[in-house]
């Protein structure tokens, strides 16, 4: 068993790292509120802008000639966006993501992809990836703890103009989607050629929208920032995630280094009174030897 110093130097070591993970875990706390917000907020604009999307596909004709970003051929490159923390401390978020990327990227379905190319979003996506050698079209860090659109767009930019350009034949968005706050789950969207939702038959009957100046005009206009809004949707929800995870892992975090002090302190209890006892022995033997 280890000496009381020794004991008392492990607790003292696991009490600092509790003030640690607790203020983290206060930090995130505060700013994953907000982060939520953001990212729930967000989602009707996102469902109304899919709607209307919808209703203008079903009326422009072939999707094929519509518009560039609708256009669908055979993949020979893929994009992968992927949106990851910069920073650790998330529990197993990171991990999750990477794991669930490398199974697009670098498993055995990546075959039916042609070559791959990637867009990190976040330093620990794009430290992790670089190592196999993959090419970077671009990589965005540090965007803030809440970006805003002007902060995501050049991201939709790239991907906007790499597959009009037909230097890409389809952009995929990895990121992880927030549920709650215990619970972030990896998703693959695949953003490019956009694939508009069906419009609504039960309701064409019913009522019939006049677009001006034409649908064809307007579905052109609308298309570039559908793009920008999933990416920008993507981002926010990646925040949520962030916040939510770091703010679980901390807590977790502190809970058991709490338990470890707890345990430590018992341990230390138990050796103390052990030295206690052993000098009232040597006390008590050396009483008796004078007597002797």
């Amino acid at each position: 068993m280890a000496n009381t110093r020794e004991i008392r130097r492990r607790i003292r070591s696991v009490e600092n790292t509790a003030k640690i993970t607790n203020a983290i875990q206060l930090v995130a706390a505060s700013k994953m509120r907000r982060a939520q917000d953001r990212a729930l907020q967000a989602r009707p604009y996102a469902e109304k802008m899919q709607s209307v999307l919808g209703q203008l596909s079903s009326v422009a004709g072939d999707p094929d000639t519509a518009h560039p970003l609708l256009e669908r051929r055979e993949i020979n490159e893929t994009t992968v966006i992927l949106i990851t923390p910069d920073r650790g401390l998330c529990g197993g978020l990171i991990a999750n993501l990477e794991r669930h990327t490398g199974e697009i990227v670098l498993g055995p379905e990546a075959g039916g992809t042609g070559d791959i190319s990637m867009i990190p979003v976040g330093r620990k996506g794009g430290d992790y990836f670089q190592r196999f050698g993959i090419n970077f079209r671009a990589s965005f860090q540090e965007l803030g703890d809440y970006p805003g659109l002007a902060e995501t767009q050049p991201i939709s930019r790239i991907a906007i103009d790499d597959y009009t350009e037909g230097r890409v034949d389809r952009v995929l968005l990895v990121y992880a989607s927030f549920i709650n706050t215990v619970s972030q789950v990896p998703v693959t969207v695949p953003i490019l050629p956009v694939e508009p939702p069906a419009g609504d038959e039960d309701a064409s009957g019913e009522t019939q929208y006049i677009f001006e100046p034409s649908p064809q005009e307007v579905l052109a206009d609308l298309l570039p920032r559908y793009v920008d809004l999933l990416v920008y949707q993507a981002v926010l929800e990646a925040a949520a995630s962030e916040q939510s995870a770091r703010m679980v892992a901390m807590r977790n975090a502190t809970d058991a280094a709490n338990d470890m002090i707890a345990d430590l302190t018992l341990v230390y209890n138990k050796a103390r009174q052990e030295q206690i006892t052993s000098e009232l022995l040597d006390i008590t033997g050396g009483v008796e030897a004078l007597k002797g």
